[in-house]
């Protein structure tokens, strides 16, 4: 499944994985977050309710990974590495920036809006 985040007058499209977290996640959209800065690293934002936390947690990311973190419940796009581990309870993946990280990669807070990318909606 893809999703599309509008970043001010840019476009970030990612793919997302097929889990239990995924599909909690995409009953959420369309969304529009305040992604605040955290170390440097990523954006993250509050999620309006807690999703599924069934999936495989992991305390590594790689860069352009989408995640979540059930405690917060924040969702989060990594833009940069510092060789940090992630504390417990850890993330849950739930998707990739294809194109366009970079958007993230700025000072202080954005607006991002999340929605599915109507291309990769097959019809009924």
């Amino acid at each position: 499944m893809k999703i599309s985040i509008k970043v001010e007058d840019k476009t970030v499209t990612a793919t997302l994985n097929d889990s239990k977290t995924t599909q909690d996640f995409i009953s959420l959209l369309p969304l529009t977050l305040t992604m605040n800065d955290l170390f440097k690293r990523e954006k993250f934002a509050h999620l309006p309710r807690a999703i599924s936390d069934e999936g495989q947690r992991t305390q590594n990311y790689e860069v352009g990974e989408i995640v979540y973190w059930s405690p917060g419940p924040d969702v989060a796009i990594f833009y940069r590495h510092d060789d940090q581990e992630i504390p417990k309870p850890g993330i849950i993946v739930i998707g990739k920036i294809d194109s366009g990280l970079e958007a993230f990669n700025v000072p202080g807070s954005l607006k991002a809006t999340v929605e599915l990318d109507k291309t990769s909606i097959a019809p009924k």
